[in-house]
């Protein structure tokens, strides 16, 4: 079933989508799988991020939400850890410096005395029809948010993770299966991804886990912020099971990741694709 035609603004807001993306609100139940945990998401106020914070908050984590903009989407998202039972700190700013990274790090600590979990989920891509239409300057921007930030915020963040702490990026299934009008995303999901496995050799004698998770087509703010609205329409209709994912979907394989039931986990990527194969 197609989405609307509809388009926003860049980063976009979770309110004005229709229909409004499933993260999980009304039906994720914790089990305790995190319980004690100190959590740090970047791009959490919305989309995949909010998910992950709603399911890492009812499985007992304190989380912090880096989040750009969106202020509303960061209060509502916060609202629900606190609903949860449990401490949300918010971090406005855009993560395209170290300075940036750095201050959302020194802040969880400041919060909650060290990180147990850090998952780097922040992204920017626009969709471009040819390279000559891509301007420099976002193209250093697409890697400056999407993967030097995971480089910054990882070496801030490893003075304070203790062993049986867990890395997480979000790579994509455009790593695997390039978009062309998203040259730049899909090149970053690659890095994320090797860097990823890079890391979870680098880290594992110190007990740190490093895993990402792949996503295929998600409905999130992101899309009618950055494609076209014919393009959104069709959204996730080209997958195997023939529609967009739901941000709440992703969330299982966060946990998953980050608590004890992934402890001999470190250098995978789990594909949430909707059907779409990754290698």
């Amino acid at each position: 079933m197609n989405q609307p035609e509809q388009q926003q603004e860049v980063p976009g807001t979770q309110a004005r989508m229709t229909p409004v993306p499933d993260c999980g609100e009304e039906s994720y139940r914790g089990s305790g799988k995190l319980q004690g945990k100190a959590a740090v998401i970047t791009g959490g106020d919305s989309g995949i991020g909010r998910a992950v914070a709603i399911a890492f908050a009812r499985e007992g984590a304190d989380v912090l939400i880096s989040y750009l903009s969106e202020d509303e989407d960061a209060r509502d998202t916060a609202r629900l850890v606190e609903e949860a039972g449990r401490k949300a700190v918010l971090v406005r700013g855009d993560l395209d410096t170290a300075e940036q990274c750095r201050k959302v790090i020194s802040t969880a600590v400041d919060e909650f005395g060290r990180i147990d979990v850090l998952i780097h989920n922040a992204a920017f891509q626009m969709d471009r029809q040819t390279i000559e239409e891509i301007p420099d300057e976002e193209w250093e921007y697409t890697f400056k948010v999407n993967i030097n930030a995971m480089f910054f915020l990882v070496k801030a963040a490893l003075p304070h993770m203790a062993a049986g702490s867990s890395i997480i990026g979000t790579s994509s299934v455009n790593s695997d299966m390039p978009v062309p009008t998203l040259a730049p995303y899909s090149a970053t999901k690659s890095a994320i991804a090797n860097f990823s496995a890079s890391l979870s050799q680098l880290l594992g004698e110190r007990g740190i886990r490093v895993n990402s998770v792949a996503p295929g087509p998600i409905w999130t703010p992101l899309i009618p912020a950055t494609m076209p609205a014919d393009k959104v329409a069709s959204f996730g209709t080209d997958t195997p099971l023939g529609r967009p994912g739901q941000p709440a979907e992703l969330a299982p394989a966060y946990v998953l990741l980050a608590s004890d039931d992934g402890s001999y986990m470190s250098g995978a990527r789990i594909a949430v694709t909707g059907g779409n194969p990754i290698l």
